[in-house]
């Protein structure tokens, strides 16, 4: 009988013991339209910590596809199957956005790597639950507009992605520029599986602006601009910073060569002057990443993964105070430490989290750069 108690005790210690590791839930894009923004984040996941506080942490990945039913499915799966902690996905805003639901329901604390602001919009109250990496739409369209203006640009056409990502833009971009007296002449739309966008850009060339916008992100976001190229339109050309990576200029070539773009710092961290708060984190995420993917194979998307891996360091040792990760208790208290997080340099900026901001940037999140002889260069 004695034999039989110690046993039994022995299994509950295990049990016990295997419960206590935190367990990371991770659905991206690495197949898809997609794929060049979720590849980076799938490799950097690799780089996160498998230790935090003393607490073992487990990492379970899943491929989107960059579909937004597919990211759902793998949200309820993990949530569900897997008993995680917390959820970090997904790449792009729609599958984000389409994720807010289950998270929110099973309250369970979510990381998003996608860029727009409606994700963590404070009116919805879903959101309590839901922070993100990636820097605004608003962030990034305030510093296109103060270049534009800066530039002489008095006309712009518009050209988006036809899901949630281009109408945020589009949304954010106009209020900006409306308040700018910027004009802008022209609005149109295509899908990311799109092969031609002839009829928008004959559109475009129509309405003679000074500027283009191009709201796409990854390979997809070349379309317009070499289409634009073909068609021998000589304004001036502003991705955003959805492109910010090696297969974008390999697929745009040399048709995307003076383009401008604002981007979070680690794109060109080199570059940055020694005393931006940003330089050491975002150098630091680029060589281990370098180390381990090959020199020259950063890309920005990568860092928002990186960058929540650094949220869960600052945030679970206070969460393990107040709960057992495998419970609600340790859920809500990781959620409540991820919004108390303050003055942590990330591979993109500074955050300050708080309850009415779930990403927590200011400018110091954001740079402009111009594509030159193929590579990307900090413009001062």
């Amino acid at each position: 009988m004695k034999r039989k108690f110690i046993v039994g005790a022995l299994l509950v210690a295990f049990t016990t013991l295997a419960q206590a590791d935190i367990t990371v839930g991770v659905t991206l894009s690495a197949t898809g339209p997609a794929a060049s923004l979720g590849i980076p984040e799938k490799n950097s996941v690799s780089l996160l910590p498998t230790t935090i506080a003393g607490q073992k942490v487990n990492y379970i990945v899943l491929d989107d596809a960059s579909d937004t039913t597919t990211a759902v499915k793998n949200t309820r799966k993990l949530i569900s199957e897997n008993k995680v902690d917390v959820v970090i996905g997904s790449t792009i805003t729609p599958n984000s956005l389409a994720m807010v639901d289950v998270v929110a329901e099973a309250e369970t604390p979510m990381i998003s790597m996608a860029a727009s602001a409606r994700i963590i919009d404070p009116t919805n109250p879903k959101t309590k639950w839901v922070f993100k990496t990636p820097q605004n739409d608003t962030h990034m369209s305030t510093a296109i507009i103060e270049h534009m203006i800066n530039s002489g640009v008095k006309t712009v056409a518009f050209i988006g992605f036809n899901d949630a990502y281009g109408e945020g833009w589009f949304q954010e971009f106009s209020k900006i520029a409306e308040v700018r007296k910027l004009k802008i002449v022209a609005n149109e739309r295509y899908s990311r599986a799109d092969t031609s966008v002839t009829g928008q850009v004959l559109k475009i060339v129509a309405a003679k602006p000074d500027a283009v916008l191009i709201a796409g992100a990854g390979t997809p976001a070349a379309l317009p601009q070499v289409a634009l190229q073909e068609r021998k339109y000589a304004g001036k050309y502003y991705q955003t910073h959805g492109v910010a990576n090696n297969d974008f200029l390999r697929v745009g070539g040399k048709n995307v060569e003076g383009t401008f773009l604002p981007a979070g710092p680690m794109l060109v961290a080199a570059q940055l002057p020694n005393d931006n708060p940003v330089k050491k984190s975002a150098l630091a995420y680029t060589q281990k990443y370098e180390a381990a993917y090959g020199k020259g194979n950063v890309a920005t998307f990568g860092g928002h993964a990186w960058d929540a891996g650094l949220l869960l360091e600052a945030a679970v040792p206070a969460a393990l105070k107040k709960g057992q990760p495998g419970t609600k208790e340790f859920r809500a208290a990781l959620r409540d430490g991820l919004e108390g997080v303050k003055d942590l340099p990330g591979a993109h900026g500074v955050f300050n989290m708080s309850p009415g901001d779930h990403l927590g940037f200011d400018q110091r999140a954001r740079v402009m750069v111009q594509i030159q002889n193929g590579a990307w260069v900090l413009v001062k």
